[in-house]
């Protein structure tokens, strides 16, 4: 007996490395197969409305392409529009950015009765104007990524919508036996993940909405391309919250002067993220998708390490996943209670 759980921890403590190492080798095909899941189960509802309506699968799924394929243009086309704006302004930004900085150098040198930062542009210390040049090939190759990354997600999504892959013969072959195969459960699973990537999508855009129309109405340059960044940051959960709000406090530091405005600015994105992030996104999820701080922070970085960006974005959902699936055994409630903090 002794043997034979000394030999199932050696094998654990191989095959853990072991698929973790395949998850990394074969991130250019896990990730866009694990998104498109996420991104279809968002659709199936429209999907299924169609269907009632007697409209043909073919031209369902085409529908719903379409969106896709919209949504990713327009998406494209804001940050278009917001870079070249950027690009365009640039100068008078940094001679701002220059002027706030080297004031801000002498408030801390006065307070700390010391003079380290050497007279001159101090916006060189921070930024390498050759680093653009030198990593524009190393941008260029991103770019070309992550467009074949969004075609593969898009055509993962036409395969899960069509039944191609079909999510409940997967999850049949691998992670349920067959008398716990039932059709409720998938129904459970199901419905649970819809509820989850819906409230955190809507979430996500109102935090977007919130935060574009902060910039408007404080005279923040570039509502739309902030209301865009908050809206993507918000998808990783903790972190990107408050890199947003950092990001764009930053940026509002140069752009206003420091005064009471500068301060209700950054009040009101703070309680745009504490609203919607930390009040209505509970609130409407309830306590069956909560989950510990700790299990969202291990997951981050877990995730984050073995597929980087996408893994951050995906690593909430995919444990809110394994949550679910760890509720419908006996033997795995543990791990789920783990999960939600509960004991």
């Amino acid at each position: 007996m002794n043997e034979r759980r000394t030999t199932n921890i050696l094998l654990l403590i191989i095959v853990i490395p072991l698929i973790f190492y395949l998850l990394k080798i074969l991130s250019f095909i896990l990730i866009p197969l694990v998104s498109s899941l996420f991104i279809a189960l968002l659709f199936l509802p429209l999907m299924r409305w169609l269907t009632k309506r007697k409209i043909p699968n073919f031209i369902s799924i085409i529908i719903i392409l379409l969106i896709f394929i919209g949504a990713f243009l327009i998406g494209g086309e804001i940050i278009k529009l917001a870079s070249k704006e950027i690009v365009q302004t640039q100068d008078a930004f940094l001679v701002k950015a220059q002027a706030k900085i080297t004031d801000l150098a002498h408030l801390i040198e006065d307070f700390l009765g010391v003079q380290y930062i050497k007279e001159g542009n101090l916006i060189n210390t921070f930024i390498n104007n050759n680093a653009f040049g030198s990593s524009f090939g190393s941008t260029l190759s991103l770019i070309s990524n992550t467009i074949t990354m969004l075609l593969m997600t898009a055509f993962f999504v036409v395969l899960w919508l069509a039944e191609s892959i079909n999510f409940y013969k997967i999850l049949s072959s691998t992670i349920f036996k067959r008398k716990y195969a039932s059709a409720k459960i998938f129904m459970k699973i199901e419905d649970d993940l819809i509820k989850f990537v819906k409230v955190k999508f809507f979430i996500s855009a109102l935090t977007g909405i919130g935060f574009g129309l902060a910039c408007y109405f404080f005279n923040v340059s570039f509502p739309i391309f902030w209301g865009l960044v908050a809206f993507l940051l918000n998808f990783v959960q903790m972190i990107g919250s408050i890199v947003s709000v950092i990001l764009l406090s930053i940026f509002a530091f140069v752009e206003l002067d420091p005064t009471s405005v500068l301060f209700f600015f950054i009040l009101t994105i703070t309680l745009v993220q504490v609203v919607f992030g930390s009040i209505l996104e509970p609130i409407f999820l309830g306590k069956s998708f909560s989950i510990n701080v700790i299990a969202i922070l291990v997951s981050l970085m877990l995730w984050g390490y073995i597929w980087g960006v996408p893994g951050l974005i995906m690593s909430i959902p995919i444990t809110v996943f394994l949550k679910i699936i760890f509720e419908q055994f006996p033997q795995t409630k543990f791990f789920s209670s783990l999960l939600s903090g509960k004991h």
